[in-house]
């Protein structure tokens, strides 16, 4: 049998740092959970920090960790859309989510301690709006995000949902938001605290009820929609938010270029990573999966109702 490649990773790595950081972790854990990924031949060869970040986000269980790397890379594998054809400069549909979207990770932590990812609509015309295309480039920023930092307490994500119109409800499928609340559930190996939105139009409510189906009732209980700054307060010191919602953190436009510029910068490893990281369904032991398998048929949705 041909030998797997590891995954690369986009940053230099330690894993003695890491262990420093995690004392919880032992070095005979990281090769139990390899060998285990060894055995299932159809997945992927992740690199050490990837099986840190997967034991340490599931609070060190093993049988969570296998659960999370099992589902972590099928669901990757079966959800193109979101995470195949990541070359940022050889996709006129990514330049375009890079200027309809932003996404970063705000300097400082919250007042609980955890890291903060943010994400705003910049273009707020629907036309140009593509769901699939802006969780492709939430997802590649926060891989960045999530392998430059390695494991920390956890993050909270705030979206500023100011610019979000009925249009851009139009725009969303309920298989597309089944697939990303699954990944967010299932797949992420980070320690997930909380989902702030802030500046909420009212149709955020129908984007909520699209979403609370599929979602667990840990995950719903996370939600907080803020319709001011003020109860955003309790959880996020606002210096931290970008100049034009209130904060101190810089604009938003030298905030996106800095951004783009980093993911450009790692063009190389996209293209790598995508190649290195599916699940070869063909080699799975039992049934293969599809994603009718993962996410059901498409046309089961009509029977969800909307309250």
């Amino acid at each position: 049998m041909a030998t797997k490649k590891m995954i690369p990773l986009p940053y230099p790595f330690s894993l003695e740092e890491e262990l420093k950081k995690n004392p919880e972790i032992k070095m005979s854990d990281i090769e139990m959970l390899r060998e285990w990924c060894e055995k299932q031949q159809h997945l992927p060869k992740p690199s050490d920090l990837h099986l840190i970040m997967f034991l340490h986000s599931n609070h060190y269980s093993m049988e969570a960790a296998k659960n999370n790397v099992e589902n972590f890379f099928t669901i990757r594998s079966h959800v193109p859309e979101h995470f195949a054809n990541r070359d940022p400069l050889g996709s006129k549909e990514l330049r375009q989510a890079f200027n309809v979207a932003f996404s970063t990770e705000l300097a400082g932590l919250s007042k609980q301690g955890h890291k903060i990812l943010f994400a705003k609509l910049i273009d707020s015309d629907p036309s140009h709006y593509s769901f699939e295309d802006c969780c492709k480039y939430f997802f590649m920023a926060s891989d960045l995000i999530g392998l430059k930092n390695g494991t920390c307490d956890g993050y909270i994500f705030v979206g500023d949902s100011a610019n979000v119109s009925l249009g851009h409800v139009g725009r969303i499928s309920p298989m597309g938001m089944k697939k990303l609340v699954m990944y967010v559930q299932e797949g992420i190996p980070v320690r997930l605290k909380g989902i702030h939105f802030i500046n909420t139009p009212s149709v955020m409510d129908v984007i909520m009820n699209m979403a609370k189906p599929f979602m667990k009732k840990e995950l719903w209980n996370m939600i907080h929609l803020h319709s001011s700054l003020k109860t955003l307060e309790e959880f996020v010191p606002l210096d931290l938010l970008p100049n034009e919602i209130g904060g101190k953190a810089g604009s938003i436009i030298q905030m996106q270029e800095e951004q783009i510029k980093e993911i450009d910068s790692k063009r190389e490893w996209f293209i790598e990573e995508v190649k290195l990281s599916s699940v070869d369904e063909s080699l799975r032991i039992g049934k293969s999966k599809t994603a009718n398998d993962l996410f059901g048929v498409e046309g089961t949705f009509k029977k969800l109702e909307i309250d």
